[in-house]
């Protein structure tokens, strides 16, 4: 019996909906494979823990968390809590303290989903967005003085490090190196930001020089708007700065179909603390309650969680279930369909524990 620890932190919205159907999938991998299992505990951390207790989440809530194999979360954010203080307050302090610099986020259009872009299929648009997750403009780096006063000052400020940038770039040529494609783009804005994004291209190319196979390019993040929507066929994998890629991985995610069906790693390549996985949609208060959230960002989410895992199996299994269910149209409404999120979580379990292969599904 091979077990593992995930701590379950479904959190805010929808985030507990997705993720008790994403536990869902992985209960019909145990029953399906008998050699599996997953000892899952829940932590009720959030906003409403928050308004309890204000703090998002324990302070020993990092070396709780310490003891898990992976860490499988939900969403942040609540109408009523700003923004900055559930963000920084529970899944940034994990990222941080858990040193997760590789965010990973795998876009491609599923099979029965129809994309905004003309002419554009499944196999047209498939993307790994590997963003860094530990330092750039999200490094927490700044302040605020004369506060209330005309002169009042904010101020923001970015930072790159040899080793943070060396890292990341290390992380995604290999990743790239281990798709077909072989193939990656560098997205900066050293046009504009001419010390740390210099320095980013300049260690990109050094890096590069350990990946001869990895075919390589660079764009400038606001032309690679334009190319991602105009020229999909043309991109593989991709690496950009923490704002940069968390901006650009949202537009993939629409270009997909749906922020919906979006998943979201975030990784320790060296394997010192636990990783975190998560979908990428928010908490979308707009829907909560309403049965309608769509699990297959949660799902493939979980994909993720496998494959970090070593159950390469099991999450190909997963993701046939994925592409079965959104083959046969059991979609939710941000897809097009009118199908509850029980439809789509039933549909994908029924796949894993059946002994049909995607192939022999006619999808």
């Amino acid at each position: 019996m091979r077990t593992y620890s995930i701590a379950a932190i479904p959190a805010d919205g929808i985030g507990p909906e997705v993720i008790s159907a994403g536990i869902e999938v992985l209960r019909a991998l145990e029953r399906q494979n008998g050699k599996l299992k997953f000892a899952i505990e829940t932590f009720d951390w959030g906003s409403d823990y928050y308004k309890k207790h204000g703090v998002m989440m324990p302070e020993e809530g990092l070396q709780t968390l310490k003891k898990f194999d992976a860490i499988y979360f939900g969403a942040v954010g609540a109408p009523d809590v700003p923004d900055h203080i559930t963000l920084w307050g529970l899944r940034l302090p994990i990222c941080q303290g858990f040193d997760q610099y590789a965010n990973v986020r795998p876009t491609k259009i599923l099979p029965g989903i129809t994309p905004p872009l003309r002419n554009c299929g499944p196999g047209d648009l498939d993307w790994v967005i590997v963003r860094e997750n530990s330092e750039g403009e999200y490094s927490g780096n700044g302040g605020r003085a004369h506060r209330g006063l005309p002169e009042e000052v904010g101020t923001e400020v970015a930072i790159f490090t040899r080793v943070g940038v060396t890292r990341i770039m290390r992380y995604a040529f290999k990743l790239a190196q281990s798709r077909p494609r072989k193939l990656l783009t560098v997205v900066t804005k050293s046009n504009a930001q001419r010390h740390g994004m210099v320095m980013w291209d300049e260690i990109a190319a050094e890096v590069a020089q350990e990946f001869p196979d990895v075919k390589w390019d660079k764009m400038l993040v606001d032309a690679m708007t334009h190319r991602m929507t105009l020229h999909p066929q043309s991109l593989d994998t991709i690496v950009a700065t923490n704002l940069h890629a968390d901006i650009l991985s949202d537009l993939a995610g629409a270009l997909a179909g749906s922020l919906g069906v979006a998943p979201t790693a975030n990784i320790d390549p060296e394997r010192r603390f636990p990783s975190m996985f998560e979908p990428i949609h928010g908490s979308a208060f707009d829907i909560t309650g309403k049965g309608i959230a769509n699990p297959v960002a949660s799902f493939w989410t979980a994909v993720q969680m496998l494959e970090h895992l070593g159950e390469r199996e099991a999450a190909a299994r997963v993701m046939e279930g994925i592409e079965y269910a959104c083959a046969k149209g059991v979609l939710t409404p941000d897809v097009g369909g009118t199908a509850k999120t029980a439809d789509v979580t039933r549909a994908v379990v029924e796949f894993i524990e059946s002994k049909v292969k995607l192939t022999e599904a006619a999808v």
